[in-house]
């Protein structure tokens, strides 16, 4: 049998992708492959379930207009499928001079993005939140949270229900391209298909090169390390609880996130992992550190974002250190608030010359299209995006 699609990865994005095809073309045939023993095993299941409002992104940008259109289908399936989903709200906090200017520039932003976003005074902000200090912040009153790994499994029974295969712990060893169909081999099992689309996340540029396709890029895991509150400060905040960004910085910085199953996480940072897919701490897989240590786009960007890698960590390794980015704006917190937490790894795309990719990556043939970076907020976002992978492949075949 010759598959009229092969999607490989179950990650949000994969699943996403897969569902889309299937409705769109009610009757093909379609294989999901995924190496793991159950979906959203990685990047969408080590997340902080926020669904977020897309405030931080340029005006009339892809990433602005997929998150929007996101957050309004991500809540859609959630009540199409009764997936338990709230709509909490979020606080961007300024604690400084500094950032208040920058809390100003980020309000303009919102308003050419066509996000609701309400100015929030010092005072009115020690009103919302008791527990948080700062000299003002912005309200996205639409950001909301929910369990991603919920969402993908509703996701894989809707595929299932539409004729869609699915195949757990199954790792793909080759990819092979013809005139007529592409090839996907496992141990002891293969399978033809017209069309295939990788959403390989932590292992997408390994499965690029599976394929025999030539790329400049390679995937650096991040490790974002979490605390835990105690159940007892499971109240400490009503809303998330935002920093101001830097725009200097790679990545976002610590906040406090509100989950669904009513804790509340503090976190993450963001230090180079020793494995892409190892999430206790002392995690170290020698061939993940091997494929970034050649890669010279590595340690140009470790030298341009030396500075904040140092301080990264420094509070991966001092809790005290940790501590401290946290009680800027949430003073109450002590040492022993800070519980062990899960980590998460992000798949951060890098080039040759060191730039980090902050936008989307695909390598695309007649008969394959791999999904080489699909950034943050991927989860949000999962089902336009997925919009967007059938509409390039439409387009390849015209």
């Amino acid at each position: 049998m010759i598959f009229d699609y092969c999607v490989i990865g179950g990650g949000i994005v994969g699943l996403a992708t897969a569902m889309r095809l299937l409705e769109g073309q009610p009757g093909s045939s379609l294989i999901l492959i995924e190496k793991e023993d159950a979906l959203g095993k990685h990047q969408t299941g080590h997340n902080s379930g926020v669904i977020h409002a897309g405030i931080y992104y340029p005006p009339g940008s892809l990433k602005a207009e997929l998150c929007r259109k996101g957050a309004e289908a991500t809540k859609a399936f959630c009540l199409e499928n009764g997936i338990r989903f709230e709509v909490c709200g979020k606080l961007l906090v300024a604690t400084s001079d500094l950032e208040v200017e920058r809390m100003e520039a980020l309000y303009e932003r919102s308003k050419q993005n066509t996000i609701e976003v309400q100015r929030i005074s010092e005072g009115e902000l020690k009103e919302r939140e008791p527990n948080i200090r700062g000299r003002g912040a912005l309200f996205v009153p639409s950001t909301g949270i929910v369990s991603y790994a919920e969402v993908c499994q509703a996701m894989g029974r809707r595929i299932r229900a539409l004729g869609g295969e699915i195949r757990l712990s199954t790792r793909i060893t080759g990819i092979r391209e013809s005139i007529d169909s592409v090839d996907i081999a496992s141990a002891g099992e293969s399978w033809q298909a017209k069309k295939l689309v990788v959403c390989g996340g932590l292992q997408s540029d390994r499965l690029a090169v599976l394929a025999g396709l030539s790329i400049e890029h390679r995937i650096v895991p991040f490790r974002g390390e979490y605390y835990r509150l105690p159940a007892a400060k499971n109240d400490i905040v009503r809303h998330l609880i935002y920093p101001i960004p830097d725009p200097a910085l790679p990545f976002l910085g610590v906040h406090l996130t509100r989950m669904i199953d009513g804790s509340v996480t503090v976190g993450p940072n963001a230090v180079i992992g020793f494995a892409r897919e190892g999430y206790p701490r002392l995690s170290v897989n020698f061939a993940d550190m091997a494929d970034y240590a050649l890669f010279p786009g590595f340690w140009k960007t470790v030298f341009a974002n030396r500075k904040s890698a140092v301080t990264e960590l420094k509070n991966s390794l001092w809790k005290p250190g940790y501590l401290e980015e946290c009680r800027k704006y949430c003073p109450s917190l002590d040492l022993t608030d800070l519980l062990p937490h899960e980590a998460g790894i992000r798949a951060q795309a890098v080039r040759k010359d060191g730039a980090l990719i902050h936008d989307f990556l695909f390598a695309q043939t007649d008969r394959m299209l791999h999904v080489c970076n699909a950034p943050s907020p991927a989860a949000t976002s999962a089902i336009p995006i997925a919009e967007m992978i059938v509409e390039r492949m439409a387009n390849k075949g015209r």
